[in-house]
């Protein structure tokens, strides 16, 4: 029989007997969401400081994906709201885990190729949420964290990001009111490499989670580990795909966050960021797996709305809006359509 790998002081014991194929080909798919993850939401992090100009694309790339690594060891609320908070474990199977997996990964290669700033989070929520339906029942979803940790955070957070970012360039504006608009760039243009880390900091410390919390469930569902807890090399498994994909960058979206929602200058992109990283930390405290580019994306409209109607350009935020909306349900009937596939392809495979 081969032993356990061994653990670091407090780390839930693995059993090595219940691992299968399955369980790798499960991991496998986590890490590869993780990956896309990575570079689909490059932009969350550096599509701001990228179009001002305060840090060149190479060297964003690089500082987003090191601070990414970093943010993933912030915590594990996130993971276990994953994990354990939105569906019951006991009626997760691998079949369930794996679906939810690849619609959440079809979705992002969608939604990266059309360059919509689609979220990663509630791509595999919507799919784990339709996979778990069809396979096990309404009663399988925990309705009451679906509500208070998904639904009510899709709608608070994007309008949070929005008004606080509003408020703060409001606020900015008046400070430095005084002080010419070329040392003002200047000035803000430096300020944007800490904001621009801390967004990759706050992305890492909410999204890296995520994966942690599949993985987390599907080895707990399958018995490999005895609690629900995130064991160390999940969380860096998890840490080291996203900041790889991060390093490769999602230029589409790049493009689409950077320039066409809002005409960016340094101290809008200094607010923008540091608005929506500080929202992103408190909904990492709580377990709430918010929608990074949710928050970014309404950050940078409030920070363009401050300088009035025109300082939006509405019709692009408007396909984003309808692109945050129909992602939940899209990705629900792609998780559910995944599991019926390969459900079958078990069954005829002698597998299930």
């Amino acid at each position: 029989m081969v032993a356990a790998p061994p653990q670091p002081s407090g780390a839930p014991p693995i059993n090595v007997a219940n691992i299968t194929l399955s369980i790798v080909l499960v991991v496998i798919l986590a890490v590869v969401f993780d990956y896309i993850n990575g570079f689909h939401d490059t932009a969350n992090a550096i599509a701001t400081s990228v179009a001002t100009r305060a840090l060149r694309p190479q060297y964003a790339l690089l500082m987003a994906a090191a601070f990414n690594f970093i943010g993933a060891f912030a915590g594990t609320a996130v993971a276990k709201t994953i994990g354990a908070g939105l569906v019951n474990d006991a009626t997760t199977t691998q079949t369930i885990v794996a679906a939810s997996l690849i619609g959440a990964v079809a979705w992002n290669l969608l939604t990266w190729w059309r360059g919509l700033p689609s979220s990663s989070s509630h791509a595999l929520i919507g799919a784990l949420l339709g996979a778990t339906l069809i396979a096990a029942g309404p009663s399988a979803l925990n309705v009451n964290g679906i509500v208070n940790k998904v639904l009510i955070p899709l709608v608070t957070s994007p309008i949070a990001g929005f008004g606080v970012a509003f408020v703060l360039m409001i606020a900015l504006m008046w400070i430095f009111r005084a002080v010419a608009r070329r040392r003002l760039g200047s000035g803000f243009r430096r300020a944007q490499v800490f904001s621009a880390g801390y967004m990759a900091f706050a992305h890492g410390s909410n999204d890296a989670q995520k994966t942690m919390g599949i993985i987390t469930l599907a080895l707990f569902s399958a018995g490999v580990i005895p609690t629900n807890d995130v064991p160390w090399w999940v969380i860096l498994i998890s840490a080291t795909a996203l900041s790889l994909g991060t390093a490769i960058g999602g230029w589409r979206i790049m493009h689409t966050m950077g320039h066409r929602v809002v005409e960016l200058e340094p101290i809008h992109g200094f607010a923008a960021e540091t608005t929506a990283a500080s929202v992103l930390v408190v909904t990492a405290h709580f377990g709430m797996p918010v929608s990074t580019t949710h928050i970014i994306s309404s950050a940078i409209m409030g920070v363009g709305a401050s300088k009035g109607v025109r300082g939006v350009r509405w019709g692009v935020a408007r396909t984003i809006l309808m692109a945050w909306v129909i992602t939940l349900p899209a990705t629900g009937i792609l998780g559910a359509f995944t599991w019926v596939v390969l459900n079958a392809l078990s069954t005829v495979l002698g597998l299930g």
